[in-house]
């Protein structure tokens, strides 16, 4: 390769410094210390400083070369070629100036700040500049060609680039470029063709470097939808000041959240007083490949300086050897970073070198979650306000409040912020769709969709249908209920706030125990509870629990359990006494494993955290501690005759065409049975009021009845059927 410095002007401009870059009048500075600013005035002088030295460079190597014009240069090597590399052997040993001489750049510049974050020397910066020209002038690709001698190598060499910075190839220089030193380890260059001798290879800036030394803050592409920079948001009003202590110090800290509302507040906290931090999914993290993935986030993060939140810790699963591995190396590469953690485990010492100071984040009482859902709903596009535009007090931002109607509906919800987010999206759509505000019964539909299906597939799943209008129960039995319902929806209040169950790892569950005969209305009472708090019922199947192995059905309750406390629903025991038995005197092995049996289900519904109803025939049957465990206990007596009449009232319904002859007075007073055996003959007698293309009269009701009281076992008796017994005829069951 030859070039004619005759010509190098045309080429390369006659003036120093001409590598193109904003202009400006009158010297150059750092910038407006802004932390996401355009490119600095400080990278283009830098780059001046640069083409002097290839400039002075290429003249040097046409002084020394008696043929410079040579058309096939670097194709061969003759005699004259050998004696001048024999002549300049000893320039390796020439004294050359110290690797941390030399001018810094401003504390404020891009530069700057890309020095401190990854701990550059100044000659790290001059060498990562001589790496950069080519990707920003196409120039220096020809003139790192004609220095390299070989036009297919356009970029810059380890050799060249220390040639540039006025290094020699054996000095402490090249040690800038091992696996550990700042540029390497920290992603900012890379080393190609590591088959060639260290000289010889070629150094590469990644893009995405180039691309923020260029003004451009969004993350790499290779971290799109695992990482992304968190948007300039609210302050929390509730800051913790020693989170933001921490996260300043660069320290590891892990929020210990229970509510999974801690998210947002480490990103209020670091980004109280620097540029916005970089948010980490935990679960796409990791489901990534980790060879690449945490190198490419440390740099990042430190290419923004804003720190990175990393959570929810559950959700990456560290219990696992390789995820603990892959934490362990996350934390490590973010050494001197700001790192904040957040989920519900507890920290575990072998996840990272450094053990972090943990935070406990107090869950957000009713107030702060009203206020959540009203932001929620007032950031949706579309969206009605919470409030009137004339409704703002003073100073106050709009969405802080919910009519008292909504924050109600919501108010027994417990939801993480990103399912809060999706339910306000939901339901603000929903509206929208319909062009009027946003109601309760939104709300309620769309937290109900953010149930996962992991107990779905562990219980029968029942969308309550039912109210308070079709329940026919006495007036202390409703009491119970409804005070169910006010426990819990205000559990957290009284439980959380107040402290009024302290200590000993007791959850903030509400267990309530539905006693009374079969049919007596306790498995409709638990779907309408779960309709009054907007949730789904979940009915647990004792088939899918008991196992005969030891020790299994203890793992397939806990299973339960782990599924019921991630959703908003209402868990239904039916037949609990199967379960919840009494101990017994240990005589053999069996017992004693029944008795294990029964012991963990004592501790584990101490320390639920949801809301659970247990149905049983025989109340005497259930262990006492269970008992002394239970909030609500509800008896469901047998209906009487009021009861029995209104009941044969609405379990025949509207629907159902009547013939003059029915009378359900009689019925009431003459035939005691439960809600469910009226139930079912009110059904039975509409399929033989349908058979007969006749209104349902007092034949096929009396013949339904005698053929519930059949199924019972119980005796058809003239004194209870009186007239009827005998008018049966051919409807009659026999």
């Amino acid at each position: 390769m030859s070039l004619d410095l005759d010509r190098a002007p045309e080429t390369a401009s006659a003036a120093d410094g001409a590598v193109p870059g904003p202009t400006h009048d009158g010297p150059s500075g750092p910038d407006d210390g802004a932390p996401f600013g355009p490119a600095p005035d400080q990278l283009w002088e830098r780059l001046h400083r640069v083409e002097r030295r290839v400039r002075a460079a290429v003249r040097e190597r046409r002084a020394d070369d008696p043929d410079p014009d040579d058309p096939y240069r670097g194709q061969y090597l003759g005699p004259e070629a050998v004696e001048r590399i024999l002549a300049a052997s000893a320039a390796v040993h020439r004294s050359a100036p110290d690797p941390g001489d030399g001018p810094a750049p401003p504390p404020g510049s891009r530069l700057g700040r890309l020095s401190a974050a990854f701990g550059l020397l100044p000659v790290d910066l001059d060498l990562l500049l001589v790496a950069l020209a080519p990707d920003l002038d196409s120039r220096f690709e020809q003139l790192y060609g004609y220095l390299n001698d070989d036009l297919t190598r356009r970029r810059a060499t380890i050799g060249l680039a220390l040639d540039l910075c006025g290094l020699p190839g054996a000095g402490a220089g090249r040690f800038r470029f091992s696996v550990r030193a700042p540029l390497i380890a920290g992603g900012l260059l890379e080393i190609t063709e590591p088959d060639r001798p260290l000289l010889s290879r070629t150094l590469r800036v990644p893009d995405r470097v180039t691309a923020h030394l260029l003004g451009d803050d969004e993350p790499d592409g290779t971290l799109a939808g695992l990482a992304r920079r968190a948007g300039p948001g609210r302050r929390s009003h509730r800051p913790l000041e020693q989170l933001r202590v921490l996260a300043a110090d660069g320290g590891l800290v892990h929020l210990l959240d229970r509510g999974g509302h801690a998210g947002p507040l480490a990103v209020a906290a670091l980004a109280a007083d620097g540029p916005p931090p970089l948010v980490v999914d935990a679960a796409a993290l990791a489901a990534r490949p980790p060879e690449a993935t945490v190198r490419v986030l440390a740099r990042e993060a430190r290419l923004g300086g804003g720190g990175v939140v990393l959570g929810p810790l559950d959700r990456f699963e560290p219990e696992r050897p390789e995820r603990a591995a892959l934490l362990r190396e996350l934390c490590a590469e973010l050494a001197g970073v700001p790192l904040v953690v957040h989920g519900p485990q507890v920290w575990d010492p072998v996840w990272a070198a450094r053990s972090p100071v943990v935070l406990t984040v107090p869950p957000p009482d009713a107030r702060d979650r009203a206020g959540q859902w009203a932001r929620a709903l007032g950031a949706e596009p579309g969206a009605s306000e919470p409030r009137g535009e004339s409704g703002e007090e003073p100073g106050q931002e709009p969405g802080e409040e919910l009519p008292e109607e909504l924050a109600e509906a919501v108010a027994a919800y417990r939801l993480d912020q990103e399912q809060l987010a999706r339910a306000a999206s939901v339901a603000a759509r929903t509206a929208a769709a319909e062009r009027r505000p946003v109601r309760a019964e939104d709300l309620r539909t769309a937290v109900r969709a953010q149930n996962a299906a992991g107990l779905a597939r562990l219980a029968r799943r029942i969308e309550p249908a039912v109210g308070w209008s079709d329940l026919v129960l006495p007036a202390p039995t409703a009491g119970r209920l409804r005070e169910l319902v006010l426990r819990a929806r205000h559990r957290d209040q009284v439980l959380g706030q107040w402290r009024m169950r302290p200590g000993g790892g007791r959850g903030n569950g509400v267990i309530a125990l539905f006693a009374g005969e079969s049919g007596t209305g306790k498995t409709m009472s638990a779907e309408v509870v779960a309709a009054e708090l907007g949730m789904e019922l979940y009915v647990v199947d004792l088939s899918t629990v008991v196992d005969k192995y030891i020790g299994e059905t203890e793992k397939n309750l806990e299973r339960i359990f782990t599924e019921a406390a991630q959703v908003n629903g209402v868990l239904l025991f039916d037949e609990a006494d199967a379960l919840f038995g009494k101990r017994s005197e240990v005589k053999d092995s069996r017992d004693r494993h029944a008795n294990v049996e029964t012991a963990y289900l004592l501790q584990r519904m101490e320390s639920f955290d949801g809301i659970a109803v247990l149905t049983s025939n025989l109340r005497a049957n259930l262990d006492e501690a269970f008992t002394r465990r239970l909030d609500v206990i509800a008896e469901f007596p047998l209906p009487d005759v009021a009861q029995r009449r209104l009941l044969w009232d609405r379990c025949l319904g509207p629907l159902v065409p009547r013939d003059d002859d029915l009378d359900l007075d009689f019925c009431a007073r003459n035939f005691e049975l439960t809600g469910g055996s009226i139930r079912a003959c009110a059904v039975s007698a509409a399929y033989l009021a349908a058979g007969t293309g006749a209104p349902l009269g007092m034949a096929q009701l009396v013949s339904a009845v005698v053929g519930e009281y059949r199924k019972l076992g119980r005796l058809v008796l003239a004194s209870e059927f009186g007239p009827w017994l005998g008018a049966l005829g051919d409807t009659g069951h026999g």
